[in-house]
């Protein structure tokens, strides 16, 4: 089964335009180590509500192993906002 992975979170103002460029570096380096594109969306109305998408995800552990170790080499917990999280949806095609 393949999974299409939706992770969203709120960015701290201050930091959005740094944390920006490091989730392309983060995708880039992901796509490299996986073969799995990232695209960054940010929501109409609230341009600090942001969101990840990896689509078409078959080897959904070794995808998730990648992706947290990622996201805490890229330290991307620290631009976000007080009290926020990344939260991860996965939808079966």
């Amino acid at each position: 089964m393949h999974l299409n992975f939706y992770i969203y979170y709120r960015v701290e103002p201050a930091g959005a335009a740094a944390l920006e460029a490091r989730i392309h570096e983060m995708q880039i380096a992901l796509r490299n180590q996986t073969g799995i594109a990232g695209r960054l969306l940010k929501k109409r109305d609230e341009p600090l509500l942001w969101m990840e998408v990896y689509e078409n995800v078959a080897d959904t552990e070794s995808f998730e192993d990648a992706l947290t170790r990622i996201v805490e080499e890229y330290r991307i917990q620290q631009f976000l906002e007080l009290g926020s999280q990344r939260h991860t949806e996965c939808f079966a095609i």
